[in-house]
């Protein structure tokens, strides 16, 4: 299945350039307001497929600047295994060591994503979930051991802000 930022001038574009349009893919897939009437399941499979990319140029080596692994990280972490919600993390700590500052916030999504997944408290209070479409989202279990400083140096607002988003959602 071919999509839009794969086609038959990617042979011609860098990696970055191929990065960035996978990114705006995956973030385009999820705009536009209501979380219920987006298709997930065609979304998926784009994810899917998206995801695949990433990891080819991942482990081609092909990652180089702090944006590509700020690029790779976001869109691996909308994959759907523990492993890969891992890798998103450590592809944010190489971006956020290589200048790339928009990855602080989505190195704590990513690990309090995997922590969520194994049915673990979260660290920084990122993630919310619920029962259904329709349901109600509330904010994820979320572990004391995290202050709102070091929440605040991932650019996470602090744990009263995460309680208030989640009476706004209900």
């Amino acid at each position: 299945m071919l999509l839009p930022y794969l086609d038959e001038k990617r042979g011609s574009m860098n990696t970055s350039e191929e990065l960035q349009r996978v990114f705006e893919a995956d973030q385009d897939d999820r705009r536009g307001g209501n979380v219920a009437l987006i298709d997930w399941e065609k979304v998926g499979a784009r994810d899917r497929v998206r995801e695949a990319r990433v990891k080819e140029l991942y482990m081609s080596g092909l990652l180089s600047t702090g944006e590509d692994y700020y690029h790779a990280a976001m869109v691996l972490q909308h994959a759907p295994e523990e492993e890969d919600f891992l890798l998103a993390h450590s592809l944010c700590i190489v971006s956020i060591s290589k200048g790339e500052m928009r990855a602080k916030w989505l190195a704590a999504a990513t690990l309090d994503r995997f922590l969520m997944r194994i049915k673990r408290p979260q660290q920084f209070g990122t993630q919310y979930s619920c029962d259904s479409l329709e349901g109600p989202m509330t904010l994820y279990s979320t572990s004391e051991q995290i202050t709102d400083a070091l929440r605040g140096e991932f650019d996470v607002p602090p744990i009263a802000e995460a309680i208030a988003r989640e009476a706004l959602m209900g």
